[in-house]
């Protein structure tokens, strides 16, 4: 898809803050990318101002529907920020290659990223456990419903804030150098060095179930190539 055929996500146009202006083909405004590109993260980086000033921290992340998730301790300074309804810029980056060219100038990478501003909102008491089980299934499906669940404590210590998916762009870079005509006879080795966030052999921790490891284990297992539980 390119940027002139998207429906944005909140079926209105782009705002002055999300419109890709350097490269506008790389923009994608649709719902379907913007998800597939959050729903692949496990790390956002959220950018904000205090009185201190301009700070960028990473934090886990998880998209349920038209919002992505984030939670912490309520000594978080971003967090207590956030809840206050402070403005945000979140981005999620994924590196796919790097693109080595014939000249200097026009080496790149291949990526998929997406950005989002809004303010977050605090989600409640009620729905706490239940974001927190989504997060939990989205670092390992079924996970939430094995692991002992967070006790009265343990929820009242932790913030849950969710940022509506409003205001959001993707870009990406996919292919091989642009090179200009004239240095396409220049003798050097030029394409794509590809890169991938890869699955290592599970490290299991002390005694394991009687009954065995789980699906999601073996699964993960299987795509780090077959590697002993």
């Amino acid at each position: 898809m390119s940027s002139t055929d998207t429906v944005p996500v909140n079926g209105k146009a782009p705002s002055p803050r999300t419109r890709v202006r350097r490269i506008a083909e790389r923009a994608h405004y649709d719902r379907d990318t913007l998800y597939a590109i959050l729903d692949a993260a496990y790390l956002c980086h959220i950018a904000f101002a205090d009185e201190h000033g301009v700070h960028c921290i990473p934090t886990a992340c998880w998209r349920e529907g038209d919002h992505l998730y984030i939670h912490g301790s309520n000594g978080s300074r971003m967090l207590r920020l956030a809840a206050e309804g402070a403005q945000v810029c979140v981005t999620v980056t994924h590196l796919d290659g790097l693109v080595l060219a014939r000249s200097a100038f026009h080496h790149s990478m291949n990526y998929r990223s997406a950005m989002i501003y809004g303010a977050f909102e605090v989600v409640g008491a009620d729905r706490k456990a239940a974001a927190l089980d989504a997060f939990l299934n989205h670092i390992a499906q079924g996970r939430a419903h094995e692991v002992r669940a967070g006790n009265r404590n343990e929820l009242a210590a932790t913030t849950v804030l969710r940022l509506p998916l409003d205001e959001a762009a993707a870009k990406i870079r996919t292919g091989g150098p642009k090179d200009d005509d004239e240095d396409l006879g220049h003798p050097v080795w030029a394409g794509v060095l590809p890169l991938a966030l890869k699955p290592l052999a599970p490290e299991p921790d002390g005694a394991q179930p009687a009954d065995g490891v789980p699906g999601y284990v073996m699964e993960w297992a299987g795509r780090a190539g077959g590697a002993d539980q």
